[in-house]
């Protein structure tokens, strides 16, 4: 059982739609919520699973980097990275820091190792460990 959190900021040039889109993209079922943190600074946030984003890590064949840059996020029960906003604009994932900032994501778990291994499996001469 995990809980997880995602934000992206909302900056005045962008429209609160294409951030919205961005974030869906990689977690379809998103309950965000906009909120005016200043009056230059917006943010969508919301609470999420992590299906999609599992699938996309699969997909796009980069399981290795994903472990890596989870375990570098782990501190305690939590787990804590960015993906790329623009990349998650066009539906894939990516670690990658982006001009108009990125998706924040936290993930609370007691056993955040297992989680790390779900979202991306060792896989050797083709079959999951």
């Amino acid at each position: 059982m995990f809980k997880a959190t995602v934000s992206a900021p909302v900056h005045p040039t962008e429209l609160v739609e294409s951030v919205n889109r961005a974030i869906t993209n990689i977690f379809p079922d998103a309950q965000l919520e906009f909120k005016d943190v200043t009056n230059r600074q917006c943010l969508l946030i919301g609470t999420t699973s992590m299906d999609k984003l599992r699938e996309l890590f699969m997909k796009q064949n980069i399981l290795d980097s994903v472990r890596a840059e989870l375990f570098n996020g782990r501190s305690g029960n939590r787990i804590e990275f960015r993906l790329n906003k623009q990349v998650a604009f066009v539906g894939k994932a990516n670690f990658g820091e982006s001009s108009l900032g990125d998706i924040h994501v936290s993930i609370e778990c007691e056993h955040t190792e297992e989680l790390i291994y779900w979202l991306a499996p060792r896989i050797e001469q083709g079959a999951k460990q």
